[in-house]
Formats: C-alpha cells, structure tokens, sequence
C-alpha cells in the first residue's frame, strides 16, 4: 500500500484554486448541507459545455485569486485558467452527484489510472479503452469536455474518485498546443502503469491511502 502524501504531485495555480473550492463544497455535500448540495446541482448543467454558455454558473465560481496573479495576466490567460477552473469543478459536481463518499481526492488517482480502475484485473475492456483514447485525441477544447463529460459518468457509476486538482492543472497545460503532448503522454503512462491489488479495500473507505498503484500523471 503506498501512502498518499509520498506520491502526491505540487499542484499550480489552477490546481490549488480547484482543490481548495472542490474540498469546502464536497465537505458540504457529503454533510448533506442544502447550500451545498443546491450549488452541486447547479455546476451540474456546466460539465461539458463551455463557461460562457451557463450564465447561472458565472458567479458560483470564485476566480479572484487567479485573476490577482500575474502569471494570469491578459485575456488569454485568463480564458485558459477559467477554462481549466470550470471545467475541473463541473465535472466533479457531476461525479459527486448523490455519492456518499469523496469523488476528489487531492491524494487518489490520476485520470489514466481511475479510467484503466474501471477494467476488471488485467483486462483490457474496449469500450473503455476507446472512450480514453478519443480524451486523449480530442482536437478541441468543446471536444475535450464533452468526452471529458462521458469519461466521468462511468467513474461516477463504479465511484472511483479522481484527483480534481491534478487534472485542473492538466487541463490548464492542455491549452498551451506546444505543451499538450506533455498532458496526452501523462494520462497514457499513468493508464498502462495502474496495477490492482488484490486486497483493495472499497474506494473511499479509507481517505489515507491508495488502494492501488499510480504514479502521478503529471506532465
């Protein structure tokens, strides 16, 4: 068993913005807190579709400290960070939907490894396997979240939770197209390195520690 916080990747900006909103809300939901679980269900209707195309979210996601930091500075990085930001929390609202347990985990598993979970054992499932490799393919960012979007609804079913803040990050560096190969290469090794183990205790039941091995997909 490999203790979480030996493997646990730094985290930019975006990412440490991501884990810190993603952490209070989930607190929240999982204490069946109503202003919680109203703002879950309202990030909801954002995953998968662009920031600018659910007004209702614009003021559930507070940027103040990525739009303070000069590295951010200028539209277009602010566009990305917001893009990344966005995009991370809807897609945890989704996840997080009427589960119980921590769908984020600052310390679980990175994108390839939750998506290779899904496959029993050693086997390939194809299906699966077809769904990640069009995330890895995707030419736009509206494609990205859309499959992004079919992705997590099957982790949601298995609940097998996913490093939101990692994978903000990710999705920041994607932006960049010279940097974007980095992010592919990183889900890939993270999806071929994932090994079970057999005594697995239930995802969630433990939040100190990892059940499997993953090394941190980060770019």
């Amino acid at each position: 068993m490999t203790t979480q916080t030996s493997s646990r990747a730094a985290l930019g900006s975006v990412g440490t913005l991501v884990d810190g909103q993603i952490r209070r809300l989930q607190q929240g939901h999982l204490a069946d807190r109503s202003d919680a679980v109203a703002t879950l269900a309202r990030l909801r209707r954002g995953a998968g579709r662009a920031p600018m195309a659910v007004p209702d979210l614009w003021a559930l996601i507070d940027l103040t400290e990525l739009s303070a930091d000069p590295q951010f500075s200028g539209e277009a990085a602010q566009t990305r960070a917001q893009n990344a930001t966005y995009a991370a929390l809807t897609l945890w609202a989704l996840h997080q939907q009427s589960r119980q347990r921590p769908m984020h985990r600052r310390d679980g598993l990175g994108l390839g490894g939750a998506v290779r979970r899904l496959m029993p054992g050693n086997e390939i499932d194809d299906p699966v396997r077809k769904r990640f490799v069009r995330v890895g393919a995707a030419p736009t960012w509206d494609a990205l979240a859309v499959r992004l979007r079919e992705v997590v609804t099957l982790l949601r079913r298995e609940e097998i939770s996913l490093d939101y803040a990692l994978l903000a990050d990710q999705l920041h560096t994607w932006q960049y197209p010279h940097r974007r190969a980095a992010v592919r290469d990183a889900w890939g090794r993270s999806f071929h390195a994932y090994r079970p183990q057999t005594s697995t205790p239930t995802d969630g039941a433990d939040n100190s520690a990892v059940d499997e091995t993953d090394p941190k997909d980060t770019p």
